[in-house]
């Protein structure tokens, strides 16, 4: 999950792997898969930055399979 903040200064979390699309429009907005939309203060660059940080945060805590 990553910490985003609406138009409103509130900050709330959402699920990376639900995003389907980011625009910007000339506000950010964010469309996940369920077709849920939502506006916020940070630009692409910065969302897709905490994506790939928390991304490789979750791959490099997951345990090693044995064979």
């Amino acid at each position: 999950m990553i910490k985003l903040t609406g138009l409103n200064n509130k900050e709330f979390y959402l699920n990376c792997d639900l995003i389907e699309k980011i625009e910007v429009t000339p506000d950010t907005v964010i469309t996940t898969t369920t077709n849920k939309k939502y506006v916020v203060t940070e630009d692409p660059e910065t969302i897709i930055q905490r994506i790939i940080h928390f991304k490789r945060a979750y791959m490099s805590t997951r345990p090693e399979v044995i064979k």
